[in-house]
């Protein structure tokens, strides 16, 4: 049975699919809770299996958590790969949400296997790693989604249209922050689901910059259409010990020599959902912040400011409307942006499964290249960093 219906209008609405896919995770935790309700918000995601524990006890007890029976979790995601890829019933993608150096293992697993996968940001800990699993993709054919998740709010979407359109001319600089407080505690780096992030063999050479410093990387280029070509970097420790830096300073520059600035933190008091986007160019400007983000400041010089917001019937596009499901003045947020992702990531495994064709521009979601392109942002700021704050290529 093919997933897709035959004539799909590929400007209007994603289609609905003949059955829900069947997916799984690799990691428990707060982020997998998450991504599991935004999938299984937009009705085209069952969750079926796991793999969320080494400890037999504890994947046995995570079984009954999430209402899955005990021979859909296992203990290994190798485990895991090879199971669900010889049942006629096994999933159909996995979602990765585990420490960052268990991605590129648990990934290359899967996608040996022939199985689709979501996998978290940092793609790897390492550039060589994900430059691997970016050719593993190819050969295998496999989709591969990053979790990107800040480019699926839909005036994300409308931002990026804008600038394609030539909406505000030629760019001329990119400025990205991502402000968060929740290390402001001296004792934040004793909570279990924070230690990791701190421990270099866990989180890698960085914790701020490769947590949420990627988040605000990717966004930039996603919406401005340039790559990051250079930079220079300062890392900080501005709270208590911690034997990686909780702040990072940045100067950019994108493709065609565009300047632009790069900054994100864990103590700033008073800042919980920081990320804050401005793309000025030669005939005016756009402004995002996360904490409102149903809303894009549009302004064309010597016009009146625009205030775009979410909701049908407001002057968006139809690709943007797309990732619309409530009215104006309704307010949507960070799991509806996670569902647009499954949403796209549910198209593209789809499309796969069917050995469909897809217009290029039909799907936004970041891929592996996208994710790979992260883990060179990290790099280079580590090497910048190392460099005393020197100029280094991405």
């Amino acid at each position: 049975m093919k997933l897709l219906p035959e004539r799909i209008d590929f400007e209007g609405q994603y289609p609905r699919l003949s059955r829900r896919l069947r997916l799984g995770v690799v990691g428990g935790g707060r982020i997998s809770s998450m991504q599991a309700t935004a999938a299984r918000m937009t009705d085209r995601w069952d969750v079926v299996a796991g793999a969320f524990s080494s400890n037999p006890e504890r994947a046995k007890a995570a079984a009954a958590e999430w209402h899955l029976p005990e021979d859909r979790c296992y203990t290994s995601f190798d485990e895991m790969a090879d199971a669900e890829a010889g049942r006629s019933d096994g999933v159909d993608a996995v979602m990765i949400t585990t420490p960052n150096h268990v991605h590129f293992a648990s990934a290359k697993a899967f996608l040996q296997a022939g199985i689709d996968v979501l996998c978290d940001k940092p793609l790897t800990n390492d550039v060589e790693e994900a430059d691997e699993l970016v050719a593993l993709a190819h050969k295998t054919g496999c989709v591969f989604g990053v979790s990107y998740v800040m480019t699926c709010f839909p005036m994300i979407r409308q931002a990026r249209e804008i600038v394609a359109d030539g909406g505000i001319g030629k760019i001329n600089q990119i400025h990205v922050e991502f402000m968060q407080d929740w290390m402001t505690p001296e004792d934040s780096g004793d909570a279990p689901h924070v230690k990791w992030r701190l421990d270099p063999a866990k989180s890698g050479k960085t914790s701020c910059v490769g947590d949420i410093g990627t988040h605000a990387a990717h966004l930039s280029s996603f919406v401005s259409h340039l790559p990051l070509t250079k930079l220079r970097t300062e890392f900080h420790v501005c709270g208590a010990p911690k034997p990686l830096e909780d702040t990072f300073f940045a100067w950019t520059r994108h493709e065609g020599d565009v300047p632009g600035t790069l900054m994100a933190t864990r103590l700033a008091p008073g800042n919980r959902g920081g990320l804050r986007l401005r793309v000025f160019g030669s005939e005016g400007g756009l402004e995002w912040d996360l904490e409102d983000c149903d809303r894009l400041k549009f302004n064309r010089f010597g016009e009146p400011d625009r205030v775009l917001s979410r909701g049908h019937g407001h002057g968006l596009s139809s690709k943007t409307e797309r990732f619309v499901r409530t009215a104006r003045g309704f307010p949507e947020g960070i799991i509806e942006a996670w569902g647009n992702l499954y949403t796209e990531f549910a198209m593209a495994v789809a499309a796969r499964a069917d050995g469909r064709d897809t217009p290029v521009d039909w799907l936004g979601m970041p891929t592996v290249s996208d994710g790979a392109g992260g883990v060179r942002f990290i790099d280079a700021c580590v090497r910048s960093n190392d460099a005393a704050g020197g100029w280094v290529n991405v």
